[in-house]
């Protein structure tokens, strides 16, 4: 059996082995030492364990992922979103959907300073639905909006799946999470004009609210001058070169430290809760990417993506036509992986085959992470799905049904950042 049969039979192993529950970690590291050890017939290959968890930990692209963690779990520890809701709210509450529409600019801001669609949906979420639900919202159409709109969590920076795939590509940091702002713009703007028209088509879907002053506004603009504040200090200090994606990582934690602190009676119980929960996620995480260095290794050495590349030449497939087929796996992957799964399993084998084909890395990272995210609110297996729907105590029949028109918004996204690079890219080039 060949080496590249053999590679390709791991990689399935590992599909198989996450979809019957089996950790992503454990999966990615059986299917590496059977492919060592069957492909290469040489056990010392396996020293390979211990040499990349010394890289993966020793490198210093791994310092911004405990950061943006512990930032994360800092602002959930604060009422930050509530500020958020309510200020986006009286900004936006005569606008069709006004609620709804809040909603989804609140996690756009969120995004900016959380990194993660999950956190993002149910920090927002827990704030904004009883405030729906005593307008007579419909229940569906809002928390579906909501649910469609933790896409931007992860797209906007700071993003955890952006330094995750840095980490494994090499490629750098900075640019992968400046990358991400342009898409988030233009997608919160697609999320929000069809909430608007659905509202206005169907205005008992979503009652127009009393008119709020503005006063009333103005006022409220001073609760979200924290948020703002992290905002610069992270994609400001990227952005100008002033600071690396570690060193703004280290701003914004202590930014948000000292906000939380002055602020939001943020205490020491407080910090305690933030810490130990960051680092179970950074372990698990980090074991996660271990394991994923030691499969890349694995199939590395098999030569399987010269071999894909070879075979889609002699097919005589134009690049876009791979692309397509490509976005259309990790769409159907999506499904019933989640985004860390699949950027560790497929991105090791995909981006030397994307770059021999011309594109350009970072570009393919913004790509990745919106289709693993339209997967994450799809059935069968959609963890955002599923988790929105047991929080909010909402069907998934339900849920699906108003989720549908906000999921066609997200395709035709993915559609418009595939078949327009330089809206990702642009930003980056500008870097100085």
């Amino acid at each position: 059996m060949s080496l590249v049969t053999i590679a390709i039979l791991g990689i399935a192993g590992v599909v198989c082995l996450v979809i019957m529950g089996l950790p992503i970690a454990y999966s990615m590291l059986f299917a590496s030492v059977i492919i060592i050890l069957f492909g290469l017939h040489q056990p010392a290959s396996l020293l390979k364990l211990g040499t990349a968890t010394f890289a993966a930990f020793y490198s210093m692209s791994w310092v911004p992922l405990p950061l943006f963690i512990l930032l994360a779990y800092i602002i959930n520890e604060t009422t930050i979103a509530t500020d958020i809701f309510t200020a986006a709210n009286k900004w936006l509450s005569r606008v069709p959907g006004g609620l709804v529409v809040s909603g989804i600019v609140a996690e756009a801001v969120m995004a900016a300073a959380i990194g993660s669609s999950g956190v993002t949906i149910l920090s927002v979420g827990k704030v904004a639905l009883p405030e729906m639900e005593r307008l007579s919202y419909k229940r569906d159409f809002s928390i579906g909006a909501l649910l469609a709109g933790g896409v931007l969590g992860p797209l906007i920076p700071p993003s955890i799946p952006f330094v995750v795939y840095g980490i494994i590509t090499q490629t750098s940091i900075s640019k992968l999470l400046i990358a991400g702002i342009m898409p988030g713009i233009v997608l919160t703007i697609m999320l929000a004009a069809w909430a608007m028209i659905a509202a206005k088509i169907n205005p008992s879907w979503a009652p127009l609210p009393v008119g709020v002053n503005w006063r009333e506004r103005a006022v409220s603009v001073k609760n979200v001058w924290p948020i703002l504040f992290i905002m610069i200090g992270i994609i400001g200090s990227i952005y100008a070169g002033a600071a690396t994606a570690s060193e703004a990582a280290g701003v914004g934690v202590v930014l948000t430290l000292l906000i939380a602190v002055v602020s939001y009676r943020f205490r020491h119980s407080h910090l305690v809760r933030a810490m130990s929960d960051t680092a179970t996620m950074t372990g698990m995480i980090g074991l996660m990417i271990t394991a994923a260095m030691v499969f890349t290794f694995g199939v590395g050495i098999s030569g399987l993506a010269q071999s894909m590349a070879d075979t889609i030449t002699g097919m005589g497939l134009s690049p876009w036509m791979v692309i397509i087929a490509i976005n259309i796996l990790i769409l159907i992957l999506g499904c019933i992986m989640d985004t860390l799964a699949i950027v560790l399993v497929m991105v090791p084998i995909l981006v030397p085959l994307i770059t021999a084909l011309g594109f350009d890395p970072i570009w393919f990272g913004v790509v990745v992470v919106v289709n693993t995210e339209i997967g994450l609110i799809t059935p069968p297996i959609g963890l955002n799905l599923f988790i929105t729907s047991q929080v909010f105590h909402i069907p998934i029949i339900s849920l699906l049904r108003g989720v549908l028109p906000f999921l066609i918004v997200l395709i035709v996204f993915l559609g418009i950042v595939i078949a327009f690079p330089q809206l990702s890219l642009w930003l980056p080039s500008l870097m100085k």
